[in-house]
């Protein structure tokens, strides 16, 4: 917890039972904003004030973010515990049965590709999406963190880690409008944490961590008690509050605050981004057509099988959000693989197709790439509780929009679904397809570390077969 250098510290239980809210402004010096789930769970009005003038300086993105205009977009569906590619996107019709599972292909409006039976949308919108089959790379390591980053945790982690594309997009590209967090975490949290990670900052410093709605409703994220016309009167706040001494601050915690303070400020002081959260704005007709994803099933540990995600990342990147993280289902499949395809993938099937055509409709798809996947495979042989292991040798990818050439797949693996035979994608590969979608050339590229390092986003080139 930050504070103001000689203010007061906060009792604690000055906070209501609906959410945190200013425990009088004429007793306190501290604004706390319940949910707005930025890491700190006090900002001191100073810093939001400083951070307000910072935003009435900074104009938005030209020709992008605003009602009329695009701007780059990523939504990164993680499919939390791995989920198993021969029952997805590379069947294995001719493996012995041991092998070969419980499903049967069904062709898609793309000739010669064909999928699981469980997703008979997304077989005839095949035209707009693209398969990787043969992506490599992968660890046998339950969390999110290499399909955010594209590298492993203890790279780098002497100096705070590898950053996700979205923090890395957020310190590039900054906000598109600044009532509007550039990195948006949707994950509800999970038994298992790493499954529920929205993504980290890593070196880059808590200033670029994603933006993580906290609470069922929107309430958690209003002013608590405490008017605009008060959060503005500065002259007031302001002879009430010790000065920051920032000159002799070193670890880069003051930069961040000032972060956390704007994004606090702009969110209470614009209703785009509530508005964006708020299905009940929506079209009934679209929220029916994602579904709701429920009864869920096979949750566990993981995430819920959460339709509404999908439709809150599109409202999002609607609002000018550029890069939304998200956890669906829980893929670990060591019993029962082949009921929690039919539950999970029947959803997916559901909401994912719904994504592609509300994008399509929008005339978004082209500048929204929509990826997903899990953080490995599943083993080819079927286990006594009918279920798959970890595996890690090879995994899938589907891929949506972006730009990208799309109606085909890329890669191959073997009759029994055990390696890569042709086209190896590497891990790092795929991420960088993600920034060139976005815009960014990852072959020069790169951010200065804490050590005055400059780092390379990653080590390998964009897909060439997608761009």
């Amino acid at each position: 917890m930050f504070t103001i250098l000689g203010a007061a510290q906060p009792r604690a239980n000055s906070r209501s039972p609906r959410g945190g809210f200013c425990d009088g402004l004429a007793r306190r010096d501290f604004l706390t904003i319940g949910g707005l789930g930025f890491g700190f769970g006090w900002l001191s009005l100073a810093n939001v004030l400083r951070a307000q003038e910072s935003s009435l300086r900074s104009a938005p993105e030209s020709g992008t973010g605003r009602r009329g205009g695009h701007h780059k977009a990523v939504i990164n569906v993680f499919l939390a515990g791995g989920p198993p590619h021969q029952d997805m996107w590379d069947l294995k019709t001719e493996a012995p049965s041991e092998i070969r599972g419980e499903f049967r292909p069904i062709r898609t409006n793309v000739p010669g590709i064909e999928i699981c039976e469980v997703f008979p949308r997304l077989a005839t919108r095949m035209d707009k999406a693209a398969i990787i089959r043969s992506v490599v790379g992968s660890k046998d390591r339950h969390e999110a963190y290499q399909c955010l980053t594209g590298w492993l945790p203890n790279d780098l982690q002497a100096i705070g880690g590898r950053p996700a594309v979205g923090s890395v997009v957020a310190k590039l590209r900054g906000p598109v409008d600044p009532s509007v967090p550039p990195y948006v975490g949707l994950a509800d949290r999970t038994s298992h944490v790493p499954w529920s990670d929205p993504g980290s900052p890593g070196f880059l410093g808590v200033a670029y961590s994603p933006f993580k709605p906290d609470g069922p409703g929107m309430e958690n994220m209003r002013l608590q008690g405490i008017t605009l016309e008060r959060l503005a009167d500065r002259r007031r706040v302001l002879d009430r509050i010790d000065t920051l001494r920032r000159d002799v601050d070193a670890s880069g915690a003051m930069e961040g605050m000032d972060a956390f303070g704007q994004r606090a400020l702009d969110v209470l002081t614009s209703s785009r981004l509530l508005d964006a959260l708020d299905l009940s704005k929506e079209d009934p007709a679209t929220v029916a057509r994602y579904g709701d994803g429920k009864p869920y099933k096979y949750q566990y540990d993981g995430a819920p099988t959460c339709n509404e995600h999908l439709l809150l990342a599109r409202r999002l990147v609607e609002a000018g959000v550029r890069v939304v993280s998200l956890s669906y289902g829980r893929w670990d499949s060591h019993s029962q693989n082949f009921d929690m395809v039919r539950d999970h993938g029947g959803k997916l099937d559901q909401c994912l197709s719904a994504l592609m055509d509300d994008l399509a409709e929008r005339d978004l798809l082209d500048d929204v790439t929509v990826i997903v996947w899990g953080e490995f495979g599943r083993t080819p042989k079927i286990n006594p509780q009918a279920g798959r292991d970890h595996w890690a040798p090879v995994n899938s990818a589907f891929l949506v929009g972006g730009g990208m050439r799309t109606g085909q797949v890329i890669g191959a693996t073997n009759r029994l679904g055990e390696h890569a035979t042709e086209r190896p994608v590497e891990v790092q590969e795929v991420i960088a397809t993600l920034y060139h979608n976005l815009g960014i050339d990852v072959s020069s590229t790169t951010l200065v570390d804490p050590t005055g390092r400059p780092q390379y986003l990653v080590e390998h080139g964009p897909v060439a077969e997608l761009v």
